[in-house]
């Protein structure tokens, strides 16, 4: 009688291990779908990049394209933007740091710092106070105090590097990661 106690349990064991592992195998069955269709779906894998002809694109004109859905600033500088953007003090700027993302996070809120080419500047489209998208200086209408972008929603004023000068908004402009893929194309992300 020994010997069958100590047989039956052996197999209730087995019988609860053989249980627990196939209620584990259903739950990861059915978990699995519910986890794969979170993921990106291949529209927003398309949109992972983005590419942009900037060869028509003259001094002191600005393009607004659509990047992972939000609005971003391709902007051809002028001499005297540059120059503007150039001598600004950085400690001076509410917001001492880049933000660029294809650089270190800690480097100093220069010019130098959020341009590849002096010529080009890349932006997000969106305030960092509330998400507004900001109105654009140029040559026939002057936007804020610094000639650069103005968000009108509470007076959030950026300079010609995308710099946040005075308003609430926290942080300058984002420059998202680019490159230059020839003098007349760059790609986004």
């Amino acid at each position: 009688m020994a010997g069958t106690t100590s047989d039956s349990g052996t197999r209730r064991d087995f019988i609860y291990v053989a249980s627990g592992a196939m209620g584990a195998l259903a739950v990861g069955a059915v978990a699995w779908p519910l986890v794969q269709q979170m993921n990106p779906s291949a529209a927003a894998l398309a949109l992972a990049t983005t590419e942009l002809d900037i060869g028509t694109i003259q001094p002191g004109q600005q393009v607004i394209i659509k990047h992972r859905g939000q609005p971003l600033f391709v902007r051809r500088r002028t001499p005297t933007e540059i120059k503007s953007a150039q001598s600004v003090n950085v400690a001076s700027l509410p917001d001492g740091l880049a933000r660029n993302a294809g650089k270190d996070a800690a480097l100093p809120a220069s010019d130098e710092n959020r341009v590849i080419k002096t010529e080009w500047l890349v932006v997000s489209g969106v305030c960092t106070h509330l998400g507004c998208t900001p109105a654009v200086s140029t040559a026939a209408v002057l936007q804020g105090a610094h000639g650069g972008w103005l968000c009108h929603c509470h007076g959030s004023d950026y300079d010609t590097s995308g710099r946040i000068r005075s308003g609430p908004a926290p942080e300058n402009l984002a420059v998202p990661v680019y490159s230059f893929m020839s003098d007349t194309r760059i790609q986004v992300g």
